[in-house]
């Protein structure tokens, strides 16, 4: 079974990382919540989510991480333990998925230096090294970046055809009439 790991903080955009959660369990894919500083954690619309595990706890494998954007996005930026997690994750050709502000997480790792990807509008200047595209969804190798609230759906679909395949897809996004 494909897995895939949820990075939180405080301040988190709570529809990014729902629908995410949602269309991968959909999928049959074992999704794991890991809480950045606590397990409880509030977004940016004050929804109190409560993780599975701490970032600093997890020593699991996965196949995919997530990172939701919102306006804690600097907390996960400022994070040195999560920037060298990316690194690696990016060189394993892990998965590395984010959407919103939170590509510019990727972009202060370095990982998006020569690829191309995308971010919330107004953003664009933090993506350093990368080539910005207005697209909904960009898929560059193992990367895999989105705009906003808006573009939730299909960057959790993205992620679904990566993990499990176009079919899985296909299925999910017509039992949801998306």
């Amino acid at each position: 079974m494909p897995s895939a790991i949820i990075i939180l903080m405080d301040g988190f955009e709570e529809i990014e990382a729902v629908t995410c959660i949602d269309i991968l369990r959909r999928a049959e894919v074992d999704v794991v919540v890991l809480g950045l500083e606590s397990m409880d954690v509030r977004g940016s619309r004050n929804i109190n989510i409560k993780t599975d595990i701490l970032f600093d706890d997890y020593n699991g494998d996965f196949d995919a991480v997530v990172l939701p954007g919102g306006p804690g996005t600097n907390k996960l930026a400022d994070s040195e333990k999560l920037i060298e997690f990316i690194k690696k994750a990016n060189k394993d050709k892990k998965i590395c998925a984010a959407i919103c502000a939170a590509p510019t997480v990727f972009a202060k790792a370095g990982i998006l230096t020569g690829k191309k990807a995308t971010c919330y509008p107004g953003l664009e200047e933090r993506l350093t090294g990368a080539v910005h595209l207005t697209d909904s969804v960009v898929v560059d190798e193992n990367i895999v970046t989105s705009r906003a609230v808006g573009t939730a759906i299909p960057f959790s679909l993205k992620l679904v055809e990566a993990l499990v395949g176009e079919e899985a897809a296909n299925k999910i996004r017509s039992a949801i009439l998306y």
